[in-house]
Formats: C-alpha cells, structure tokens, sequence
C-alpha cells in the first residue's frame, strides 16, 4: 500500500494526514478558525517526521480540490504542489465532495449498498455546492453550486432516502422538509477521511499536474468591498 500525505483545507477545518497500509498513521488537525495558512505547513512537517520516524518513503501527495473556500483551496493546493515537487513523488486531488460522502459511508449507521449521499458546502445565503453520489460515487446530480429551494434534491428524494452532511444542512433544513430527507451532523471534509479515495487514484495511476493543475471552484470568485465608516 502506498504512503501518501493527504492535505485538506477546503473549509473551516484544517487537516493533514499520513495514511498506509489501508489505516491512518497519524493526524493532525484544527477543526475551527480558518487558520489554514498559519496551520498547515506545520502539519506537513510533523506528517513528515511521522514518516521519517517510522521508516516510510512518501509514495504521493493528495490534496483535496474542491469545491469549497477560495482562499482554503489555495492554500492547501500550493502546499500540495511544493511538497510533491520537492519529494518528486505524483500529485493527487480529490474531490471535497466524496471526501464527505465516504465519511458518512464508513462512519454512520444505517447505510447499506442503496444508499445515496448529497454533500453540501456552505456557498453564502442560500446557496451550497453540492453533488448526489451512489455507494460507488457516480455522480447522480453532477458537482454545481445550487440555490436551496423546497424543490432542491426533489427527484433524488422522491426516489427513498437521502442522507445529507456538510456545513450548510442547518440553513438546508429550513427549505427542504422532505420526509427522505436524513441529516447527518459533524461532517466536516478532513484529511483522515481521504485514505480511501487517495490510495483509489494513486493505484488507478490518476494524478494531477503538479504546476498546472487549478481548484475546482465551480464558480468565479467574486470579491466584496469593504464597508466604508461614515
């Protein structure tokens, strides 16, 4: 099994984690604040000698793309780039979506093999990035950004359950009251989470250019002006 560092900071979390031999060997992380950039070099170098101490030659890096915040996505994926030039090992991105859906898949209870996944990421007001995902990822409602409405997820939900998680479900629940519908709290895209889905990719060989490659923001940044004191 491949010895990858996986690096996430698509949200308010911050996290790194160094995975192999199908578990995570050590993790380190910030759930709250957004002190991404201040946080998560200082994660990489204790990943590192959590490596070093345990003999393990780094096989790849993972980062995860997105969507999510703007500024988190940078940070995590110029980090990303910098560690895997430097190792000169392959670059992995995964999806912040999948990353919540194979959380809940292995984590909470009740999910057997119909089960269906819609991942939302806080996008301001009411609009979320979100995707639907079966037990095998495929994408049943592609990664967009959405506005909720009471029709929000209406087909997937007319189809059985639907098991919902991220940072918006709160906003989410005071539109869509579908009886499907289940909320899953405390799901939050961390490194921990992305064994699977990096150890997937690099075994597919599927990487990502090291000086090319961009988040998947799914839509433009659009700045706001300060306020101005009168």
């Amino acid at each position: 099994m491949a010895n990858i560092i996986n690096i996430e900071t698509s949200t308010e979390a911050c996290s790194v984690a160094l995975t192999g031999d199908c578990s995570v060997l050590a993790n380190f992380e910030e759930r709250t604040g957004r002190r991404h950039a201040e946080l998560v070099s200082g994660f990489v170098r204790d990943a590192l000698a959590a490596a070093k101490e345990q003999e393990r030659k780094i096989d790849a890096v993972a980062v995860s793309i997105g969507p999510g915040s703007y500024t988190g996505l940078r940070i995590g994926l110029s980090e990303a780039k910098g560690l895997a030039y430097a190792l000169e090992v392959p670059l992995i991105g995964v999806s912040t979506l999948q990353i919540m859906a194979t959380s809940v898949m292995f984590n909470h209870h009740g999910i057997d093999l119909e089960s269906r996944f819609a991942p939302m990421i806080d996008a301001r007001r009411m609009e979320v990035y979100t995707s639907v995902l079966d037990m095998w990822l495929k994408e049943l409602m592609p990664p967009q950004p959405l506005i909720l409405t009471e029709e929000s997820y209406r087909e997937e939900l007319e189809k059985g359950p639907l098991y919902f998680m991220g940072n918006a479900i709160e906003k989410a629940r005071t539109v869509i009251t579908h009886p499907n519908a289940r909320w899953v709290e405390g799901v939050q895209p961390l490194a921990s989470d992305m064994l699977a889905l990096s150890e997937k990719a690099f075994r597919a060989g599927d990487f990502i250019d090291v000086a090319y490659s961009t988040p998947q923001y799914l839509k433009d940044f659009q700045a706001t002006q300060p306020r101005r004191g009168f």
